[in-house]
């Protein structure tokens, strides 16, 4: 198994979005990028923590590889938006990919320069992308979200 860790905006649609892949063993929602440990919803809200709603996935690279995660991450969000995504507004909404090997940075930067050659963006991209840190695994209320709600969204794909 492997670890995937990606920022598009709020965690909750993005969460439900990669759970839907085949190979995709579990998606957690968690905060990451950011300076101060341990932080909560409410904290990393304000802004002031510095970290990003992310979603770490784990996943099985024989049964889905990471240039597969990529292609999900850049359908389900505006990779254009600068610390926002729709009437999320925020530091914390950023896109972001946080690679957890050089390999993974290798394809993070590739698939962003062919998204961005390709003007299948319709802009210019904001997506960071970075040396993973520290997972900050959210308050259990926001595990699985949008399948806790009747009627609710189940993502993108």
């Amino acid at each position: 198994m492997e670890k995937a860790t990606f920022g598009a905006g709020c965690f909750w649609g993005v969460e439900a979005t990669f759970r839907r892949i085949d190979g995709v063993d579990d998606v957690a929602v968690g905060y990451s990028g950011g300076a101060s440990r341990n932080p909560t919803y409410e904290n990393v809200c304000t802004g002031q923590t510095g970290h990003a709603e992310v979603v770490e996935v784990t996943f099985d690279p024989k049964r889905v590889d990471f240039e597969k995660l990529l292609q999900v991450f850049w359908a389900c969000h505006d990779p254009t938006q600068h610390n926002r995504q729709g009437f999320d507004v925020g530091t914390q909404y950023r896109s972001a990919i946080f690679f957890h090997s050089p390999e993974q940075e290798e394809a993070a930067q590739k698939s962003l320069q062919a998204l961005q050659e390709s003007g299948g963006a319709n802009g210019d991209i904001a997506t960071e992308i970075s040396a993973a840190s520290d997972f900050w695994r959210a308050e259990e209320y926001h595990q699985n979200y949008i399948e806790k709600q009747k009627g609710g969204r189940r993502g993108f794909f």
